[in-house]
């Protein structure tokens, strides 16, 4: 535990990932260290950022006093909240995006080397790392400040509603659920527009899933440049040249200057209650015949793993509330140390579920995770390691005894949770909250057509 004024720069056990060595790396080459000690030196201001991360439904006083707690008296006086807000402004964005860069990757919470690559249930196929690029919305304050850099939802009328929006895009890695890049602007730019500054992230031994969004032929393309595998939906009625057939119905055809494997599917979910059947059409740069069209399909299911980081994000992590910062830069460092902070949970995670090849990383509760480094947090438990390392530590026992069972084949429903409108759209009529149900879900490869389908 550092002394004096340093003292309440910690993140309980979680400092062992993000250290402070590593902090006041980050706050050196970024040139903001303080020129004289004050009262909030910086490295204590990054951690206070990244402990409101885990503390998102209180305010900065709040969290500063939670950071105190375990202190038993090393704490210096406590600052009002002008002063917490003119630290932060001092510190700014730069050595949070620097952070960032040191705990993000693609071999973050992964094993990379030997038998231990191909074993690590969940994380790889086929020897290539399975990861997913999309995006999403989070929300911030509506102030003056705000509104002239994100813009808010709007309608056929001209009106606006809700609050200003900031785009987010990231890819992840789907087995552990960590963060390999992340960007993010104004909602103002879409997803595509964002999407090539994920492309120095990509490369090779690893396969890119993404949805419809995404199908567009220059990104493909860059992508494909990378060296990474791609797997990519597109639509059903896309006219793709068919260049030559292969045995298991799907064919080869190109997009833009790339090669492609085209397969059609349709996928029946069946439950107790009815079925329902989709017609599925991928695209990707796996093109040898010897792996099973069924198996790239399956392999598409594991795109909502994305899905499951968000909601992490944005309903575990912040309870969907909007962001706390009333300008820009505020909001930019703002994100930044939540998604700081996601990652080093889940490195947490995949830390304990490491030496145990047979268990899926994703049951790991991030929930348990979370509530466990807040209790390590206000105890100031763990800052410091041991002289003998253990990569399970107090978060990771609390995640090993409350497991959550093997991922089952279950569908549900997708509803509107929280109507903006006490109107049903037409679209949401007989579309009823119900529970989950167990599933079973058959993959047919449809043939490929020998003639392009009419214009």
């Amino acid at each position: 535990m550092a002394g004096g004024r340093f003292a309440p720069g910690h993140l309980g056990e979680l400092t062992q990932i993000v250290p402070f060595e590593m902090v006041d790396a980050a706050l050196a080459d970024t040139a903001a260290v303080q020129q004289r000690l004050r009262l909030l030196p910086s490295r204590v201001v990054v951690y206070l950022l990244l402990a409101a991360g885990l503390f998102t439904e209180i305010g900065w006083s709040q969290v500063w006093t939670r950071l105190c707690t375990g202190l038993d008296g090393l704490a210096p006086v406590t600052p009002s909240a002008s002063a917490l807000a003119a630290a932060r402004t001092r510190v700014g964005v730069a050595p949070l995006r620097a952070l960032l860069d040191l705990l993000r990757g693609a071999e973050t919470g992964c094993v990379q080397i030997g038998a231990a690559r191909a074993g690590r249930a969940g994380v790889f196929w086929r020897g290539r790392l399975v990861t997913a690029v999309d995006g999403t919305i989070l929300c911030c304050p509506d102030t003056a400040a705000n509104l002239a850099e994100f813009s808010k939802g709007g309608s056929s009328r001209g009106t606006t509603t809700g609050y200003p929006m900031v785009r987010v895009l990231a890819l992840v890695a789907c087995g552990t659920r960590t963060i390999i890049d992340a960007v993010f602007g104004t909602d103002r730019v879409g997803e595509l527009g964002y999407a090539h500054r994920l492309l120095g992230s990509a490369r090779a031994g690893m396969i890119v899933l993404a949805d419809r969004n995404f199908a567009a032929a220059d990104w493909i393309t860059a992508l494909a440049a990378t060296g990474a595998d791609v797997l990519i939906r597109v639509k059903n009625d896309r006219r793709l040249p068919i260049c030559r057939t292969l045995a298991d119905g799907s064919f080869v055809s190109r997009i833009g200057r790339v090669e492609v494997r085209v397969l059609t599917a349709a996928v029946t979910i069946t439950t107790s209650d009815s079925a329902r059947t989709e017609t599925y059409r991928l695209v990707t740069t796996v093109l040898d015949p010897a792996v099973p069209a069924v198996d790239i399909v399956g392999l598409y299911h594991e795109r909502w793993e994305i899905e499951t980081c968000f909601a992490e994000l944005k309903s575990t992590s912040m309870g969907g509330r909007v962001l706390r910062s009333r300008t820009p830069s505020g909001v930019a460092q703002e994100i930044y140390a939540l998604l700081i902070t996601y990652q080093v949970l889940r490195i947490a995670i995949s830390d304990t579920t490491l030496h145990r090849a047979d268990l899926d990383p994703d049951r790991g509760s991030f929930t348990v995770a979370r509530h466990a480094a807040r209790d390590q947090l206000i105890a100031a438990a763990g800052v410091i390691a041991d002289t003998v390392l253990d990569l399970v530590g107090t978060i990771g026992r609390h995640v090993l005894d409350q497991l959550l069972p093997a991922r089952r084949v279950r569908t549900n429903p997708r509803v509107v949770k929280r109507a903006i409108s006490k109107y049903v759209a037409s679209t949401a009529k007989g579309r009823h909250r119900g529970p989950s149900r167990p599933a079973l879900i058959t993959i047919e490869i449809e043939a490929t057509l020998t003639a392009q389908p009419p214009a």
